[in-house]
């Protein structure tokens, strides 16, 4: 099929010029990636994502890139609850990194690699934190889970016989027999 047969479907040249370039339009995007049109225009907008290119007729073209990008952001977001501050965040730190590791490979000077060493690392400990502030806060909600589970195993006890699991409620309980009484 043609470019002209398939408008939606754009190829450009890839820098080495040998072989080409699937660039796919926004609505492409959102059908494979599961996001709406209008959450991959937000992450535009607010940083998260840049589309590789504009059509001559100013559409918003993205390449397999484009669509990793989105759907980690997206794994981040809906599968580990992510904010998109965090989300921001962490791929600002990797992005930092992907330049700190450019400009290392480029550079021969040991004061400057260091320098370039020492700030990576300050950035993936930035996303250590991040992540370890993450996983403190599902590990409460786990333990929260565990409590109201055994909490309601302990009223399945007492309906099978075993001791109330509050105790210290039952003088002041009304029972069956008592309601209806003023």
């Amino acid at each position: 099929m043609t470019r002209a047969q398939n408008p939606t479907q754009t190829t450009l040249p890839a820098p080495d010029r040998d072989t080409e370039t699937r660039l796919l339009r926004i609505n492409e995007v959102a059908a494979e990636t599961g996001l709406t049109t209008r959450a991959i225009r937000y992450y535009e907008e607010i940083g998260l994502l840049a589309p590789a290119a504009r059509s001559d007729g100013d559409y918003r073209l993205y390449d397999a890139s484009d669509l990793d990008r989105l759907q980690f952001i997206r794994s981040l977001r809906d599968d580990a609850g992510f904010s998109l501050a965090q989300i921001g965040q962490l791929l600002e730190d990797d992005a930092a990194r992907e330049r700190n590791r450019e400009r290392y490979r480029q550079t021969g000077d040991p004061d400057e690699r260091r320098t370039l060493l020492v700030e990576s690392r300050a950035r993936t400990e930035h996303q250590i934190e991040i992540l370890e502030t993450k996983a403190a806060r599902l590990a409460e909600m786990i333990e929260e889970a565990h409590a109201r589970a055994g909490h309601l195993d302990a009223h399945l006890s007492e309906l099978d016989g075993g001791p109330p699991p509050h105790p210290e409620r039952q003088a002041t309980t009304p029972g069956p027999e008592s309601e209806g009484r003023s």
